[in-house]
């Protein structure tokens, strides 16, 4: 039990002791409001749910340091979250008092971020923030979780996410021809008719090819992390350890690649110059998006009189355009501001819905792309290109089904 002693100033002054055992005291300006929060107190002891009311003066940055360094991520997700806390959660709440955080802050960061940001990016701030937040009321230094019932913006479809599904004529006629230099063609083409992840494609070896067989084995891939590559002995998960069969076709074009080109360190298939392995950032600007211009596919590079129009569209939604010399010239400077395009993970969504387009039954699909559940293939990946004919027939618009005859029959 505590005590209350009376002021000098004629105040009311509260004592208690914390579970810890360390003495504690809080002013108050009436003794039934002293009394009030003993009583709270003790109830807050007794069930195990008493937080101390100085707790919460601990600063968030200080607190996010502390839970951060219990992390036990891969390094690829520690990395990614210590960039995410750095540039968004800390400028905004590194100097707050835990306890001065409340749920209407919280909210209204968010919505502005929203404003500013991608839901993606939204999502990750707001788990991010919550996992701090959570950390503080397990170790007693705030009673409630302000970021509880906070709302994240949805991501909802666009046209720009329709447009990502590539058919495999686009692809096999459109998208591999304006891939430069031409050794880069077999790792776009082995990435869209296998389904594989980034990591996985770029650490593809010798040893888990089988071109007899005409298939791929995904036994390890390549993590990259503040730009230095290195590998790691499994993939993602353990559904992502499988084996992904082959089109003949591709058989023949890997084979013939495989046998023109040296391999890199552990047999690496797709290696850089050095033999080591790609590095993602660097084949986005210098292969892959270039590579969507020359497809038609990102922005519009065309020939007036000697020199050669790049036409773009900034994130803002305007369109912009300037005259370049040279052809390659106009192509990068549309690759590097154009907002948006097909990424390179955006092969995967095809291959998983070509695979569906096929009638390819859902659990099967899962298997070949490495998930464990069947609901993450059909939700996130797997977008049915459109089939009116299919729908138009399913609902009888035939002209040998006696429509005009039925139409009139309702109608009497």
């Amino acid at each position: 039990m505590g005590f209350i002693d009376k002021t000098a100033a004629g105040k009311w002054k509260a004592f208690w002791r914390e579970p810890s055992g360390v003495q504690r005291s809080k002013t108050f300006t009436t003794e039934r409001e002293a009394k009030t929060f003993l009583a709270q107190v003790d109830v807050a002891k007794s069930t195990g749910t008493y937080v101390s009311p100085h707790a919460g003066r601990t600063k968030f940055g200080d607190h996010a340091q502390l839970w951060a360094a219990t992390w036990n991520n891969e390094r690829t997700t520690k990395s990614r979250d210590e960039s995410i806390m750095r540039t968004h959660v800390l400028p905004q709440w590194g100097q707050w008092q835990l306890g001065r955080i409340d749920h209407l802050s919280v909210q209204k960061w968010i919505t502005e971020l929203s404003q500013r940001r991608s839901p993606a990016t939204v999502a990750e701030c707001k788990r991010l923030m919550s996992g701090v937040m959570r950390s503080a009321m397990r170790n007693r230094l705030v009673g409630v979780d302000p970021t509880e019932g906070v709302k994240v913006p949805r991501r909802r479809v666009t046209d720009t996410d329709d447009a990502r599904i590539l058919t495999r004529h686009e692809v096999r006629q459109q998208l591999l021809p304006a891939v430069r230099p031409e050794r880069h063609r077999a790792l776009v083409m082995v990435a869209a008719f296998a389904g594989l992840r980034w990591g996985e494609v770029a650490g593809l070896c010798e040893d888990a090819v089988d071109l007899g067989g005409g298939v791929v084995r995904v036994v390890r891939t390549v993590t990259e992390v503040s730009g230095r590559t290195e590998f790691k002995p499994f993939p993602k998960s353990a559904a992502g350890r499988r084996t992904v069969p082959l089109p003949a076709w591709v058989v023949a074009e890997l084979r013939a690649y495989m046998g023109d080109n040296p391999t890199g360190e552990r047999g690496l298939i797709f290696p850089n110059d050095a033999g080591a392995p790609l590095r993602r950032g660097l084949f986005r600007s210098r292969v892959w998006r270039p590579a969507l211009v020359r497809a038609g596919l990102l922005g519009e590079v065309s020939e007036v009189g000697d020199e050669f129009e790049a036409v773009w569209m900034d994130s803002d939604g305007l369109v912009n355009s300037e005259l370049f010399g040279k052809s390659e010239q106009a192509i990068r400077h549309v690759a590097v501001h154009e907002s948006g395009g097909l990424r390179f993970h955006d092969l995967r969504d095809c291959y998983g819905t070509w695979l569906a387009d096929d009638g390819v039954e859902p659990h099967k699909i899962a298997k070949v792309m490495g998930h464990e559940k069947i609901t993450t293939t059909m939700q996130f990946y797997v977008r049915r290109q459109d089939d009116y004919d299919a729908i138009r027939g399913a609902m009888g618009d035939d002209e040998d089904d006696g429509g005009t005859a039925g139409v009139g029959a309702v109608r009497g």
